[in-house]
Parts: C-alpha cells; structure tokens; sequence
C-alpha cells in the first residue's frame, strides 16, 4: 500500500516496470544529445538492423551467405539486448504491466487457432 502512495505521489503508474533514473540526465532536457539519447538512439537502429538481417536470412540463396547473415542476426540481436539491458538498469526504458485478464483472453484467443494447423501440436 505505501509503495502504491508513492507511486501515485511521484505520478507514476502502478503497471509500469521500470528502475528509478539513476539521475545521471539533466532535469531540463536542452537540444544536445545525452546518454539516454544515444542509447535510444542506438537501440532504434539495432531494432532496424535486425528486422532488415531478418528478411536477408529468409531470402538467401547461397548457403555461405545464409551462414554469414545468421552470425550478424545473432551478434545484432544481442546487442540490442544489451542496450536494453542497459537503458532498463538505467530507468531509461519503461514498459506497462497487462491486465492478467487480457492475457488470458488473448491466450486464448490464440490457442483457438491451433485447430487450424494441418498438423497437430505435440
């Protein structure tokens, strides 16, 4: 109960999963660029990278090249990890706790279309 009040005094969400900021970032945000930016910044393209390397893996024809692409997928995958990783530790990336409720719909939801699979799932 107390951790809600806080929570609410700070106007913060009671869903939301994210560390407090370290309080390395001004309070005022100015036109330069601070870590937070180039971490998320950084992330931004590691997504962008990695969603293009996707598609280049699914479409090679040679197997040398197919070989190649999966080792920058996975070194660009974990990258991205690990600037999360950091960004999160940092209080720099939020996200929202679900309604356990609208997981369960949408579990189910999903789960439905398994008889439509031509083979069953073991």
């Amino acid at each position: 109960m107390q951790n809600q009040q806080m929570q609410s005094q700070q106007g913060q969400n009671p869903n939301q999963i994210a560390n407090q900021q370290t309080g390395q970032l001004p309070k005022v945000k100015g036109p330069e660029m601070n870590d937070r930016d180039f971490m998320n910044d950084g992330l931004s393209t590691c997504k962008y990278i990695t969603d293009s390397l996707n598609i280049a893996v699914r479409e090679a024809s040679h197997d040398q090249l197919h070989t190649d692409l999966m080792q920058m997928l996975t070194e660009t995958q974990q990258s991205c990890r690990d600037l999360f990783l950091v960004m999160f530790q940092n209080g720099w990336y939020k996200m929202e706790a679900e309604d356990q409720q609208k997981i369960n719909q949408a579990y189910q939801q999903f789960s439905n279309y398994s008889t439509q699979f031509p083979y069953p799932i073991s």
